[in-house]
């Protein structure tokens, strides 16, 4: 099999003629941006036999977990880290499929809650079984790496302010 020349290392090795202070650290963004876009393609294609983008899938797996099955919009905005509008896209196409519901609070009627019905219960727990078989998209890895790779992320993520 021939050898693959890898872009991000002869980006690093030209960054380093001119900004060698820089190089890693472009390296390491690039990395990143890189093997999320290969991992979130994995991830995809391993969800669309169950008509899922990753955003719809975290939305049911959220409303899941909860106790009761049902979250204000605005805290899932919070917990899945994304704008409110796009909350409000996928519960909507998530609502036409009949996977959630959606309606005001009864205790302030300002405060919209979405509630998964069974059918989304169902499909989220199909899909999260299709998802831990295949490993995430890591499935090569052994799992001390993917603890690794965790905790680095998790250390960029404190430097950028997500995390105290």
């Amino acid at each position: 099999m021939p050898h693959t020349p890898d872009p991000i290392s002869e980006a690093h090795r030209q960054w380093s003629l001119r900004w060698p202070d820089h190089a890693d650290h472009m390296a390491a963004v690039t990395s990143v941006m890189r093997a999320q876009q290969l991992l979130l393609s994995r991830i995809e294609a391993v969800l669309k036999p169950y008509a899922l983008t990753f955003a719809a899938y975290e939305a049911l797996r959220l409303l899941a977990f909860t106790r009761t099955g049902t979250l204000p919009m605005g805290k899932m905005g919070t917990r899945l880290m994304v704008h409110p509008a796009s909350v409000t896209n996928v519960i909507g196409r998530l609502e036409q499929r009949g996977l959630v519901g959606r309606g005001p609070s009864p205790d302030d009627r300002r405060v919209v809650l979405a509630t998964i019905t069974q059918a989304g219960r169902d499909l989220a727990e199909e899909a999260t079984l299709a998802l831990n078989e295949s490993g995430f998209g890591i499935a090569g890895l052994p799992a001390g790496q993917a603890a690794e790779i965790t905790t680095a992320l998790r250390a960029v993520r404190v430097s950028a302010g997500d995390l105290d």
